[in-house]
């Protein structure tokens, strides 16, 4: 046993004759043996530094550890968050799908039943509300079952030609109701070079951009303007769907993109909540990041940013995902 003798330091450490303390008295025990050392003030400095230097160096060890084991635990903590929420997606699919199969089911048989339920009569319009609101669910089943697909599934890695990809989204829309009556631009730069090519899966870079139109389309007016921008930013592509139309109030911006999310003025619009949250699953699975930007009664812009092919300080998600199907020999050209 090693401690420090108190109750002597004032005598032992007193002054000599010469005004020079002598140093520090340790006690060493032992079971029958007890020894006292004397240790002079430059060897207890150099122990002490030693022994501070020892200490750091434990303080840092032990610190990084803790940041590693904290990360490690944020990091478990959203891996099992993704998990029950992808399983709470994946459980709802199944629990509607049923009890919707059978309402439908019987809606048709009512139909059929005969001349007597007609629309003018309540009893026909009770029918076509009840019809409706089956049909609603039904979409909100399969956006629900798409976005649950979509956080799992592999991403077919390919080179893209974003301009290519873009006026193809913006013919599209066509097919989108009431977006003939919109004004859809297109502006690629050309100059002074082209976009550089993203790596990923091109049908669903297509599915995304085709929800920010056809949301740009939705909440506008007729004779509003659509536009479908691109720029290169560095390692970043910066894709961007603006519109002229209602624009998002404020409070509610935080919030578009999580699932089922209706704003106030959405609530009389057609739809199920989910296309913004199925952007940014696609988005983040290629990468890459999201943003919009609104102001209240003067429009919207939704922007995508992507990381250029086979430039250096870009996320790896893609390519990753590219390595693990090389392994199984399934990787394309």
């Amino acid at each position: 046993m090693t401690r420090l003798i108190r109750g002597s330091l004032p005598r032992l450490l007193a002054p000599s004759l010469t005004g020079i303390a002598l140093g520090v008295v340790i006690e060493l025990t032992e079971p029958e043996t007890r020894l006292y050392v004397l240790v002079s003030p430059a060897l207890l400095a150099g122990m002490a530094g030693l022994l501070g230097t020892v200490v750091l160096a434990s303080f840092t060890v032990i610190r990084q550890r803790s940041a590693a084991a904290t990360a490690a635990a944020v990091g478990d903590a959203v891996a099992k968050a993704t998990e029950d929420r992808l399983r709470f997606l994946m459980r709802l699919d199944h629990e509607l799908k049923n009890p919707l199969t059978a309402i439908r089911a019987g809606l048709a048989n009512i139909e059929q039943a005969g001349p007597a339920v007609t629309a003018e009569t309540s009893a026909g319009a009770a029918l076509a509300s009840v019809s409706a609101q089956a049909n609603r669910i039904a979409r909100l089943v399969g956006d629900l079952r798409k976005l649950a697909d979509l956080e799992t599934r592999e991403i077919e890695a390919a080179a893209v030609d974003l301009p290519a990809l873009l006026h193809e989204v913006t013919e599209a829309a066509d097919a989108i109701p009431l977006a003939s009556e919109r004004v859809i631009r297109v502006n690629v730069p050309q100059a002074p070079w082209p976009l550089p090519l993203v790596e990923g899966d091109r049908d669903l870079l297509f599915i995304a951009l085709q929800n920010l139109v056809a949301n740009a389309v939705k909440f506008s007016a007729p004779g509003d303007t659509v536009e479908v921008r691109a720029s290169e930013d560095g390692n970043w592509v910066l894709l961007e769907v603006a519109d002229t139309g209602a624009g998002i109030p404020e409070d509610e911006i935080g919030e578009v993109w999580h699932e089922l999310a209706r704003g106030r003025a959405a609530r009389s619009v057609p739809g199920t909540g989910i296309g913004l949250a199925l952007v940014r699953v696609v988005i983040t699975r290629h990468g890459g990041q999201v943003a919009i930007r609104s102001r209240d009664g003067q429009g919207t812009v939704v922007s995508i940013q992507l990381p250029v092919q086979g430039r250096t300080g870009t996320a790896p998600a893609v390519a990753v995902l590219r390595q693990r199907r090389d392994s199984r020999g399934k990787a394309r050209a």
